[in-house]
């Protein structure tokens, strides 16, 4: 019979040359990096990867840079979590072009990617978990209109025009409405950084350079939160169409001080995220694009149950 330092040798030795590494370190490790951490959004996204950690029995980490500015930052944590050897990443690009190079090196080192959110302008992510951000907006810009009449003067305050949300949202909404609504100007398309203090200051320069002004779209939870306190600050009633959810954007709607919102399925993003990594894996084909689905909501909806379980805290 083998001593305990022979046998524990022996599996050393075993490891060096190929031996079976036994199971429990054989663990799945599958980085998350987001484009931020500070909004609601991303604790929701974060919430529904660790639920599908747990349901696949795999492990996560997920984090993402303070703001949503910081691509230099973002690309820094997703060489670190590259360096570490994962078995598959999940990736949601601040800038849908600057992450590409490190991409290229998962790729070539068999590690497979998924997009979330904001996917890459390159075919290396076997797959995207996002919400359609063209179609979403043109709701939000449908509803724009229904609420102005028709006509008059609008504006948007958006993130970016570097993500592929920002330039989605931005260009859902605008060519909605240049298609299908003549008698709408958009006056001013402005980019806040989805800081809300930025894109509230934004939201009072372009409301005081537009005294006829009767509605702004605000692409994402920072966007929108800007615009309704700019309004606010500035006494202005305009229509306010927002995107994502959270406290504040729920309670300015109940307050009336926001129209409505779009919300996308954030739980669902994140365990979607996490499940075609596995998938991806297991070898199983993945489809390109995971929709995830959208809502608008307002007043009249917020508890129906179908609204109620994607809107967020």
């Amino acid at each position: 019979m083998w001593s305990r330092r022979t046998l524990i040798g022996a599996i050393s030795i075993g490891t060096l040359i190929g031996f079976a590494v036994p199971a429990a370190a054989q663990e799945t490790y599958i980085p998350l990096i987001s484009k931020g951490f500070q909004h609601q959004f991303w604790q929701a996204v974060k919430t529904g990867a660790e639920q599908a950690a747990k349901d696949y029995n795999v492990r996560i980490t997920f984090e993402g840079p303070d703001s949503e500015t910081m691509v230099d930052k973002q690309i820094d944590m997703l060489s670190a979590a590259l360096a570490k050897n994962p078995k598959a990443i999940g990736f949601a690009a601040l800038d849908s072009q600057a992450a590409i190079p490190l991409l290229r090196k998962a790729q070539t080192a068999k590690i497979p990617v998924i997009a979330f959110d904001s996917g890459v302008d390159s075919d290396i992510p076997l797959s995207t978990a996002a919400t359609n951000n063209l179609a979403a907006a043109a709701l939000a810009a449908d509803k724009m209109a229904e609420l102005i009449g028709g006509e008059g003067d609008i504006a948007l305050v958006v993130h970016d025009q570097t993500s592929r949300t920002g330039i989605d949202r931005r260009d859902g909404f605008v060519n909605r409405i240049k298609e299908k609504y003549p008698k709408i100007n958009i006056v001013s398309i402005q980019y806040g950084s989805g800081d809300h203090l930025k894109s509230t200051e934004i939201t009072k320069s372009v409301l005081q350079a537009n005294p006829k002004l009767k509605g702004i779209f605000g692409a994402n939870e920072g966007s929108a939160i800007g615009v309704v306190n700019g309004a606010r600050e500035m006494n202005r009633k305009v229509v306010i169409i927002g995107y994502d959810s959270g406290k504040q954007q729920k309670q300015a709607i109940q307050e009336g001080l926001m129209a409505g919102a779009i919300t996308q399925n954030p739980v669902g993003i994140g365990y979607k995220t996490v499940e075609a990594a596995v998938k991806a894996l297991k070898g199983e084909k993945l489809e390109k694009i995971i929709d995830t689905g959208f809502f608008y909501y307002d007043k009249s909806n917020m508890s129906d149950p179908k609204i109620a379980a994607v809107l967020y805290d």
